[in-house]
């Protein structure tokens, strides 16, 4: 009986004390497929249309210098390159007022605009600058050039209007159009 016992006893020290667990393994792929995307807004109320902009002229020196607007904040967000554009709705403002006939202001040589700051990593395209301001058109006239891509990719831009003299008292307005386009 003794042999039995130490037979016993070798048969069970070759089994752990710890019990094995079955186990099963699933996999899964996740693919991410992106497309590209920009988006151009002002930051002011985050919205693609800015809060108007008003240029009063009150006083003589008004007149002979201008006026000049505040900056205006505008924010691109891009997964790619960016270039950004600007021109106006129209080659004249639209007039608001008592005169008769209306008169016909041009935008060409009356307003301008300058980039105040550029946060974007591109370079602004000429004829535009941070010192100067470039007059504006109805035609597509490059502002930004080879913006970064990114989600907070700002710049800024300022208004000047000079008008002179020669038209009537009342309200012109005029639309500007910015476009941000992928590379």
């Amino acid at each position: 009986m003794k042999k039995a016992l130490t037979i016993a006893a070798i048969t069970m020290a070759g089994f752990s004390a710890k019990a094995q667990t079955p186990s099963s393994a699933a996999q899964q792929q996740v693919k991410l497929t992106l497309s590209n995307a920009i988006e151009l807004t002002f930051t002011g109320n985050n919205s693609n249309k800015g809060a108007e902009v008003n240029l009063a002229f009150n006083t003589v020196n008004d007149y002979a210098n201008g006026v000049e607007s505040a900056a205006q904040q505008l924010k691109v967000r891009s997964n790619r390159k960016f270039d950004v554009s600007v021109k106006t709705s129209s080659a004249n403002f639209t007039y608001a007022g008592s005169v008769s006939p209306v008169p016909s202001m041009p935008v060409s040589g009356v307003l301008g605009l300058k980039v105040a700051a550029n946060g974007t990593g591109g370079t602004i395209a000429s004829p535009f600058s941070t010192t100067a301001y470039s007059g504006l058109s109805n035609s597509d006239a490059k502002l930004i050039s080879n913006g970064l891509n990114g989600g907070n990719q700002t710049f800024s831009i300022a208004y000047e209007a000079t008008p002179g003299f020669t038209y009537p008292a009342g309200t012109y307005t005029v639309d500007v159009i910015y476009t941000a386009t992928q590379q």
